[in-house]
């Protein structure tokens, strides 16, 4: 997993780390049960106030993403896998559907083309293989995201970063990102005593 901010983006930093994380979990490249830098660690090596980084593992720990402890600090407390969201989650994540379908059609898309967006990012995104045992069996209507998982698989697209990238330079965004690829990520290093 790379984290990478652009510090003078419209979306704030916390959001961006934030989001970076959610999508980390979501694409299985971040672990139930895996450790993130301190809160300390990853301002200091993203170059930011540590605040900013606290803020966006708090909203976080509220979605029920994070477990921040003492001892063990900020560990994945799900991922796709984890089985269903916690009671109310739905509600929650249809509330802001809502509101960025709103902000949609506030710009003047029509449905059509709002419908279309977000067919194209739902196409575009890297979900998990399913077990095999979610799978329908053959011939069923609906179609087994294990046996689709390599038909859709392509390059990413401009703005999108690839989940395989190790480098700390990304070629899919302005150069006044900064970019910080963290020790639990490269498998070549080892954790800090």
């Amino acid at each position: 997993m790379q984290l990478s901010i652009q510090p003078d983006g419209p979306v704030p930093i916390y959001q961006q780390i934030r989001d970076q994380v959610v999508e980390a979990i979501a694409t299985a490249d971040l672990p139930a049960g895996a450790g993130l830098p301190s809160t300390r660690q990853l301002a200091v090596d993203l170059g930011i106030n540590f605040h900013t980084v606290n803020k966006a593992y708090d909203l976080l720990r509220q979605e029920g993403l994070l477990r921040i402890g003492r001892k063990s600090g900020a560990v994945a407390a799900r991922d796709a896998a984890s089985g269903p969201p916690r009671p109310g989650w739905e509600q929650d994540w249809a509330g802001r559907l809502r509101t960025l379908l709103a902000e949609a059609a506030a710009q003047g898309l029509p449905a059509d083309d709002i419908i279309s967006r977000c067919q194209a990012v739902v196409a575009q995104f890297a979900f998990p293989a399913a077990p095999a045992a979610a799978c329908e069996p053959p011939g069923a209507a609906r179609h087994c995201p294990a046996r689709e998982a390599g038909k859709t698989a392509g390059p990413p697209s401009a703005g999108q970063h690839s989940s395989s990238t190790r480098s700390s330079s990304s070629s899919c965004g302005p150069t006044s990102k900064r970019s910080f690829l963290p020790p639990w990520a490269n498998p070549t290093m080892t954790a800090r005593g």
